[in-house]
């Protein structure tokens, strides 16, 4: 299907946040682990590595998400104040 139109990046970010909080507590996440589920729903088509990184930026930059590293680099929802 060469009429598939890109997934916006900030549609990706949301779906990647749902997915990490989804996950807290059960399993962390790498960049990789995100971009995989992203492509595996949308289709390499519609959702570019490029895309992906973008969308984990805006996570990040938005404090919605951190870097963690645990003997990788994972992401994960921030610690709840309180």
């Amino acid at each position: 299907m060469s009429d598939t139109t890109a997934v916006p990046v900030e549609t990706l970010a949301e779906e990647m946040y749902q997915l990490i909080a989804e996950c807290e507590g059960k399993k962390n996440l790498k960049a990789g682990d995100l971009h995989k589920a992203m492509i595996a729903k949308h289709g390499e088509a519609a959702c570019t590595k490029d895309d992906c990184k973008k969308a984990i930026r805006i996570l990040i930059d938005s404090g919605r998400c951190i870097y963690s590293y645990l003997g990788g680099s994972y992401i994960q929802l921030p610690p709840k104040k309180g």
